[in-house]
C-alpha cells in the first residue's frame, strides 16, 4: 500500500495567498510577518506570495473563496484575531469565520489554513503571535506548504 505524505517544499512557480484581517493590527501584522518569513525560509519567492487585507475576520471566507475560485494559488493562509468581549458577537464571528474557511477548502479543493486567533484576552493573542506560544502565522504557512505538496502527489 502506498504511503503519501507532504513535505515543506513548494514546487517552483507555486503561488500562495495570505489573507489577513486589518482588525487588531498589532497581532495580525505579526502573524503576516511570520507567515511571509516561513514561506521565504522554505524557498518560496517573495513575489509568489500575495498578501490580501480585509477589514475583519468575518470577511476572510469571502476573500478566500474569491482567491480559491480564481485557481491561481496552491493554498491560502487566513489570519485574524477575535478577542472575546461582553457580547456574543465574538462567538458569531469566530465560529462563522472558521466554518466559512473550511467550506472554501472543501468546495474548491484548495488548502486553507485557519490562523484566526479566537482568544479570551489580548494577552492570549500576543502569546500566539510571536510570544510564548510561537507564531500562528508561521504554523499556518508550514501547514499549507505541506498540504499543497501532498495534494500534488494525490492528483
Amino acid at each position: 500500500m502506498p504511503h503519501y505524505e507532504g513535505d515543506m517544499r513548494a514546487t517552483p512557480g507555486t503561488r500562495f495567498a495570505i489573507i489577513a484581517s486589518r482588525w487588531n493590527p498589532r497581532i495580525t501584522d505579526t502573524l503576516v510577518a511570520g507567515a511571509r518569513r516561513t514561506f521565504a525560509e522554505h524557498g518560496v519567492a517573495e513575489d509568489a506570495v500575495d498578501v490580501i487585507r480585509v477589514p475583519g475576520a468575518w470577511e476572510l471566507p469571502l476573500a478566500a473563496a474569491a482567491v480559491a475560485k480564481k485557481g491561481s494559488h496552491a493554498a491560502i493562509v487566513a489570519l485574524g484575531c477575535v478577542v472575546r468581549g461582553d457580547t456574543r458577537h465574538y462567538e458569531h464571528v469566530a465560529d462563522g469565520c472558521s466554518d466559512g474557511l473550511m467550506r472554501v477548502a472543501i468546495e474548491h479543493g484548495v488548502p486553507v489554513a485557519n490562523g484566526v486567533l479566537a482568544v479570551d484576552r489580548f494577552e492570549d493573542a500576543e502569546a500566539r503571535a510571536g510570544g510564548s506560544h510561537g507564531n500562528k502565522g508561521e504554523e499556518c504557512a508550514l501547514v499549507v506548504l505541506e498540504m499543497a505538496q501532498l495534494l500534488e502527489q494525490l492528483a
